[in-house]
């Protein structure tokens, strides 16, 4: 019985490092596409690539690029309305880069994708949105 138990725990032992190394290997992968994405769309705003691997002036530049004034991100700190702003940030982008609303609500849920369409497609910075959202 020890045996059998013994060798049910080396299973799962090894089945939970397997899917680490998994989980660890798609978040690298993902951070590099997300990155190098970040990198394209400061480059066709008119921003240095580089700005995009700075934690929080990354941020910045995203939201001077987005709404003009780089200073709005700080409401990012407050609770629930971070949230809003997050939706409104996306719809704002894509609006920056010349796309429609429905592109927006696309970046709000399929994220990844749909910032690849907008760093790699034709989409060309249109300057600050100054709409309602």
């Amino acid at each position: 019985m020890n045996e059998l138990l013994n060798v049910l725990a080396y299973s799962a032992d090894q089945t939970v490092q397997q899917s680490s190394t998994f989980s660890i290997l798609t978040s690298l992968v993902s951070g590099v596409i997300s990155l190098v994405c970040c990198w394209v769309l400061f480059s066709k705003a008119g921003e240095a690539g580089w700005k995009a691997i700075i934690p929080i002036y990354n941020a910045y530049i995203e939201f001077k690029i987005v709404y003009g004034n780089g200073w709005k991100f700080l409401l990012l700190l407050v609770p629930i309305l971070n949230i809003i702003l997050a939706f409104g940030f996306c719809i704002r982008l894509a609006h920056a880069f010349g796309k429609s609303t429905a592109f927006g609500v696309g970046l709000i849920f399929l994220g990844p994708i749909f910032m690849i369409i907008l760093a790699f497609g034709d989409a060309t910075y249109q300057g600050p949105y100054h709409g309602f959202i």
